[in-house]
């Protein structure tokens, strides 16, 4: 499964677009809370359940997006957070997700 399209929708969500003919539109804000880098996941796995993320908007927008390799795309967050790698499985199965 490979991305023939990726833009960002306003700064509001990432629109993909498919090479089996389906489309994806993923909230910005629910990227950058499941940032996939080592150190996010370890910030989520120990916050508390209570935990209310609180972002601010140079955090859920973003500056830049590359192409990683042929199997995923690096963003850089307007606050210069860069180093999560969102592999096109995981961007395809959280726009999948029922929120």
């Amino acid at each position: 499964m490979q991305p023939l399209k990726i833009k960002l929708n306003g700064q509001k969500s990432l629109y993909i677009k498919w090479d089996d003919g389906s489309e994806s539109e993923i909230a910005l804000k629910r990227l950058r809370e499941l940032c996939p880098c080592a150190t996010c996941i370890a910030e989520r796995e120990n916050r508390s359940k209570t935990y209310i993320p609180l972002m601010l908007s140079n955090q859920v927008e973003i500056a830049n997006i590359e192409q990683v390799g042929t199997y995923a795309i690096q963003l850089t967050w307007k606050d210069g957070h860069n180093t999560g790698i969102y592999e096109y499985p995981f961007l395809k199965n959280l726009a999948e997700e029922k929120t």
